[in-house]
């Protein structure tokens, strides 16, 4: 029989989330009580079937030490300069014992639904392919710079979410070559992409958002409020 598949999460949490325009980074903006970080790990917590946590935080970040009841897998490892060289951190801290796979997920999600998590790595690791929670898109959307230029059809368009799931040496090796190539790369699925390699998409419920500007924190507590009711009935 085959051995169950070793999963490892990462949380990249070294950016300093200018657009929030708050005095630290975003991360520890207080949300119904705890910091969003708090919130983001004790969703991935609840996940048992992660081995590890590891939260990619800058060398210099002095609050991630002050957050209290850290889940005892959670580890800390060293950021980068950009997200994506903090995630290949993250994975390369990991290379001495590597996991089968990882499950990357933004510290400023702190909404994401566990059953949409669980679907995620199910459906990867059945169809043994990596994937990534999406939404589609609801709106019209319309391309252009100071005008509308064009309606772009949006039949075939998926918002990407977090986590993404994948194969711990496809995603390594897609991220050095690609960094090493100058390649943007906007999330853990551009760089799979770019390897051409499949990325399963999942629907995810759309109310998983990232918090990025200070309206997104008003909206977050509203729905952190929301599911903690959900969970209480």
């Amino acid at each position: 029989m085959k051995n169950k598949p070793t999963i490892i999460a990462i949380v990249p949490a070294a950016g300093v989330g200018s657009r929030m325009k708050h005095n630290g980074p975003k991360q520890y903006i207080s949300l119904a009580g705890k910091t969003i970080l708090e919130h983001t790990l004790a969703k991935l917590s609840a996940l048992l079937q992660l081995e590890k946590i590891i939260v990619v935080v800058s060398d210099d970040d002095p609050y991630y030490a002050q957050i209290p009841n850290i889940d005892s897998r959670v580890e800390r490892a060293s950021g980068g300069k950009e997200r994506a060289d903090s995630v290949l951190n993250g994975l390369l801290a990991l290379a001495d014992n590597p996991p089968d796979w990882v499950l990357v997920h933004d510290a400023a999600r702190p909404l994401v639904n566990i059953a949409d998590v669980d679907s995620l790595i199910q459906q990867c690791l059945s169809a043994d392919e990596g994937g990534i929670l999406a939404a589609k898109v609801k709106d019209t959307i319309k391309r252009g710079d100071t005008h509308s230029e064009q309606t772009v059809p949006r039949d075939d368009l998926w918002q990407a979410l977090t986590p993404q799931f994948f194969k711990y040496h496809d995603l390594t090796d897609a991220l050095q070559q690609a960094l090493a190539q100058n390649v943007t790369i906007t999330d853990e699925a551009s760089a799979i992409e770019w390897a051409q390699k499949p990325v399963k998409l999942v629907p995810g419920r759309s109310d998983n958002i990232k918090i990025t500007t200070p309206e997104d924190l008003d909206l977050a507590h509203f729905l952190l409020q929301k599911q903690h009711s959900e969970n209480a009935s």
